[in-house]
């Protein structure tokens, strides 16, 4: 009962966790796009113009919610401080802080279900969390020192080298972790660089230039330029971030034997048609890279296409001599018919230690997804998912750790094939 209201208390912490990860998340990410937005879309004042003359670099004219807006950027900052100075960091800290929890919540206390595949890596529990941890710090520290090295001034090659990493770091994974954890920290990686720049260079380059106006100095447009910089980056990183956020519902990409190559279409994919949006607010309509990202996204879904899997028939049993009764008795040669009884029979000892009413798995509080299959009545409900996510994809169990067959995957399929009767 103790386990029971652990693993129930879990549940609820995880819900309200993962909600305030997608507000804040939500927050932070509609500041970066209206931000790089406005930034693309502000025109320069006409030269000798009042706004010119006060060394505002550009201004936009937008109307929301009713109103009329005018935002103005200045090209270093304005001549006086004003009194009031918003700042744009708790939306990005209380993003990382709550998916960080998440990581813990969800995988970290759960490691031998969520992380740990044995068939892949056989990793014990602090093995697997000490790579998913060191994966966040291996990754920021590699992308700041690209970014302050010479290379950080060639934004086009940086772009490639960072790519070609996250693609790495994504193979490596997938061969130490479970597909679902591998994925989930490839985009904590990348969550961790975006963080990394608003604490380590978007934020102190903003307050020494803050600094300086206080002291009546001239600010040194450096700091802005690197801010920019990592803001872009932080932009582009958006849409693969939030397709990792959601991959964990599709099997079909991270349980794929090539779960890494996907990962990186996927990527390519969201970086083409981030740029295409960056240039078009910028007024230059280039549908070359959406047609791109959209296509490479149709090869993906057509490459990972699941095939029809061949039903197992079932053998003649073949007698056999019993040396030590000095009887004959029947053995199997193959695989049994495919009858609702004997499904039921593999889904019990595989499936229904989760899929039940009182899972008895450590970790789970409720049946996931509310999918429980503890009667002959519930598995043919299920039918399809059961045979698309343990046959198909082979996504469950959960890196199979009821140590389903391939015998017996092989016979929900036939199974299914045959109707699901």
């Amino acid at each position: 009962m103790d386990a029971l209201l652990v693993s129930y208390g879990v549940e609820w912490l995880n819900l309200l966790v993962r909600w305030l990860h997608l507000i804040t998340g939500i927050a932070w990410i509609g500041a970066s796009f209206y931000f790089v937005w406005l930034d693309n879309s502000i025109r320069p004042p006409k030269p000798g113009s009042d706004l010119a003359k006060r060394g505002v670099s550009g201004e936009l004219w937008a109307v929301h919610g009713g109103g009329f807006y005018n935002p103005q950027k200045y090209l270093v900052a304005p001549a006086e401080l004003p009194e009031e100075l918003h700042w744009f960091k708790w939306e990005a800290y209380a993003t990382w802080l709550t998916g960080f929890a998440m990581l813990f919540i969800v995988y970290y206390f759960n490691a031998s279900a969520m992380m740990i595949n044995k068939d892949v890596a056989d990793l014990n529990t602090w093995q697997a969390i000490g790579v998913g941890l060191g994966t966040l710090v291996v990754g920021w520290t590699v992308y700041d020192v690209l970014c302050r090295s010479p290379l950080g001034k060639r934004e086009g090659l940086l772009g490639i080298v960072m790519y070609l990493f996250i693609v790495a770091a994504a193979y490596v994974l997938t061969h130490l972790l479970s597909g679902r954890a591998a994925y989930i920290h490839v985009g904590a990686m990348i969550g961790t660089m975006m963080v990394g720049n608003v604490l380590m260079v978007i934020i102190p380059g903003q307050r020494k230039l803050v600094e300086a106006m206080r002291v009546g100095k001239s600010p040194d447009p450096i700091y802005g330029k690197k801010a920019k910089q990592r803001s872009v980056h932080n932009n582009y990183f958006t849409l693969p971030v939030l397709f990792i956020m959601i991959s964990n519902h599709y099997g079909m990409t991270y349980n794929h034997p090539y779960s890494w190559l996907v990962l990186a279409a996927i990527i390519a994919a969201g970086a083409l048609i981030r740029h295409f949006f960056n240039l078009r607010h910028a007024g230059r309509v280039s549908l070359g890279y959406p047609i791109a990202g959209v296509a490479l996204l149709m090869a993906v879904a057509i490459a990972i296409a699941p095939r029809p899997i061949q039903p197992v028939a079932p053998v003649t049993p073949v007698a056999k001599a019993d040396s030590a009764a000095g009887t004959t008795a029947a053995a199997t040669a193959a695989a049994p018919a495919a009858d609702i009884a004997h499904i039921q029979e593999i889904i019990s000892q595989r499936c229904a230690s989760c899929h039940s009413a009182q899972p008895t798995q450590p970790g789970f509080a409720t049946a996931p997804a509310g999918m429980i299959l503890q009667t002959s009545d519930q598995i043919r409900q299920h039918a399809d998912k059961i045979y698309q996510q343990a046959v198909q994809l082979k996504a469950m169990p959960l890196a199979n750790m009821t140590h389903i067959t391939d015998e017996e995957r092989a016979l929900i399929g036939t199974w299914y094939a045959a109707g699901a009767k």
